[in-house]
C-alpha cells in the first residue's frame, strides 16, 4: 500500500488570527503547541481521513528554516506537505534505492502540546518542494493528531482532502521523482497536454495529486498562466486545495479572505475540482 496523505502545511503570520478565519471558513481547529528548539508553533484542521492541516507562524525569526523563508518572501499560504510512514528510516532507504539521493535524514522533530503531552517525530526531506517530506510518528499519532470525532467533525462538512495540486517546473522529472519514493506501489494516470498545461494524476489512498507544469505551448488558459505566475512568486511546491465534503459541503463558501492564501475548493460528486 502506499504511503498516505499526513498532512498540509500553511504558513501564516499570525497564528491567533490564522486560528479565528479558519473557523470562521467552518473548520473545527485545534491548538496544537510548540515545537522543541524552534520559534515555531501551530493549530491543527483534523479530518475523518486523518490527514490535517498544519497552521504555522513563528514568534521569532528563523531564516534557516525554508518555510519561513517562503513565509517572509512571498506570503502567507501552502508550504509544503507531507505522507505517512510505517517507518522513516525503512522508506528512506528504500526510496535511495531506487535512486532517489536527494532525500535527506533522518530528523528528529518534536512538539510540546498545551497539555504538557510530548510528542517526537522522524521526517525525511527532498531537496526540492515538488516532493512531500516523510512524517513518521516515534510516540503514537493519537498525541500528534487527535482521534476524537468530536475534533474531526467541521460545520462546513469538510471531510478530508480530495485533490492536492503540485506545481512543478518539469513534468517529467518531478514524476520520475515520485516513482523513485514511492516504487510500483505508486498509481498514475496519463500525462494529458493542452492550454500551455501538462498534468498527471497519482493516487494516494483516497487522496488524489495532481503534479502541473507549464507545457511546451504557449499558456492560453486562465490556470496555465496562474501556474507560470505561481511558480515564479512561490516556486514549485502545493498550490491548491481541494477538499471533501457532503451534499451539504458544496453550498458553503470558502471566502479567499479569510484562507490566508490558500485557494480553498470543494469537489464536485463526480470528484473533479
Amino acid at each position: 500500500m502506499t504511503l498516505p496523505l499526513d498532512h498540509i502545511v500553511i504558513a501564516v503570520h499570525h497564528l491567533e488570527q490564522a486560528i479565528v478565519d479558519f473557523r470562521a471558513l467552518g473548520f473545527q481547529v485545534l491548538v496544537g503547541g510548540r515545537h522543541n528548539g524552534r520559534t515555531s508553533h501551530n493549530a491543527l484542521v483534523v479530518f475523518q481521513d486523518g490527514s490535517y492541516l498544519e497552521l504555522i507562524a513563528w514568534e521569532g525569526p528563523a531564516p534557516q528554516e525554508r518555510w519561513y523563508n517562503t513565509l517572509q518572501q512571498a506570503g502567507e499560504g501552502l508550504v509544503d506537505f507531507a505522507l505517512l510512514p510505517g517507518d522513516t528510516t525503512e522508506v528512506l532507504n528504500a526510496a535511495r534505492a531506487r535512486g532517489l539521493h536527494s532525500l535527506e535524514g533522518p530528523f528528529d522533530g518534536a512538539r510540546l502540546r498545551p497539555d504538557g503531552a510530548q510528542l517526537r517525530w522522524q521526517t525525511a526531506r527532498h531537496a526540492s518542494l515538488d516532493l512531500p517530506f516523510l512524517c513518521g510518528d516515534i510516540t503514537p499519532r493519537a498525541l500528534r493528531v487527535s482521534e476524537s470525532a468530536a475534533d474531526r467533525l467541521h460545520p462546513n462538512g469538510a471531510l478530508g482532502v480530495a485533490r492536492l495540486d503540485i506545481a512543478v517546473h518539469e513534468l517529467p522529472t518531478s514524476l520520475a521523482r515520485y516513482q523513485a519514493l514511492l516504487g510500483s506501489d505508486l498509481h498514475t494516470g496519463p500525462v494529458r497536454h493542452g492550454g500551455g498545461l501538462q498534468q498527471v494524476s497519482l493516487l494516494l489512498g483516497t487522496t488524489e495529486l495532481q503534479l502541473l507544469s507549464p507545457g511546451p505551448e504557449k499558456a492560453v488558459e486562465p490556470r496555465a498562466q496562474m501556474l507560470q505566475q505561481r511558480l515564479a512568486s512561490r516556486g514549485e511546491g502545493p498550490c491548491a486545495l481541494i477538499l471533501l465534503g457532503g451534499a451539504d459541503a458544496q453550498r458553503v463558501e470558502l471566502p479567499a479572505a479569510l484562507s490566508h492564501g490558500v485557494s480553498l475548493s470543494w469537489a464536485t460528486r463526480s470528484g473533479s475540482a
